[in-house]
């Protein structure tokens, strides 16, 4: 496929990266190509860099990972119509930039009862969106080695189409996949992320994800 990638930082260079390793051809949107110059040179002729409307324009499927202060914003920079019809992996998280963690915990910018992935997918009716990624780091978003298997991803969106087609990328991501239903289930999701740093930030340890078990049949 042809994936387009809207962001530079860690998430975003290692996700590129995956979907390069599995013979993808990629372009990564940034506001300063300088920034990805030697991440296009090493990923050769399948890697590019372009402005965020152009890796939007480019992919097949999109990926949204930038933070998630900045994802409306970026989201209505793109010309009316770039993302229709389009899968779009969101992994962003309504985390402040204005207050620190208390405790470790993150603070959001949204309420309990909303979502940052609901407000995008408004700003973007035609575009289908999946929450995916959202809620481990990215050292550990492609090829997870974790002592007890295969971690657990959370998922939801509006369109079974492009839940089907961002959990076969999970699969072979090694992830499994758990299926939270429609949008709003973001609101369940996003704050996993809250969840997942508590420990990274009080006790320095990252390397740890989530998996859903359940009794053998």
């Amino acid at each position: 496929m042809k994936i387009g990638v809207i962001g530079s930082g860690d998430v975003g260079r290692t996700l590129a990266d995956g979907f390069l390793s599995r013979g993808h051809s990629v372009m990564c949107g940034t506001r300063d190509a300088s920034k990805l110059a030697d991440w296009a040179a090493a990923g050769g002729e399948r890697a590019s860099v372009g402005t965020a409307e152009e890796a939007a324009a480019h992919g097949d499927l999109v990926v949204l990972a930038v933070k998630g202060a900045a994802a409306e914003k970026v989201l209505g920079s793109l010309e009316p119509g770039t993302l229709a019809g389009k899968t779009v992996i969101d992994t962003t998280n309504p985390i402040s930039e204005d207050v620190p963690p208390e405790d470790g915990v993150l603070h959001y910018f949204t309420a309990m009862n909303a979502s940052l992935m609901e407000r995008l997918q408004e700003l973007a009716p035609d575009a289908r969106f999946v929450k995916a990624l959202s809620c481990v780091g990215s050292a550990l978003m492609v090829d997870p080695a974790l002592d007890r298997g295969r971690p657990t991803m959370f998922i939801c969106g509006n369109d079974d189409g492009a839940k089907a087609q961002v959990q076969e990328i999970l699969d072979d991501f090694g992830w499994d996949t758990e299926d939270l239903g429609l949008a709003t289930a973001a609101r369940a999701i996003e704050p996993v992320a809250m969840l997942w740093c508590i420990p990274g930030f009080r006790d320095n340890d990252w390397m740890r994800a989530y998996a859903v078990l359940r009794p053998a049949p």
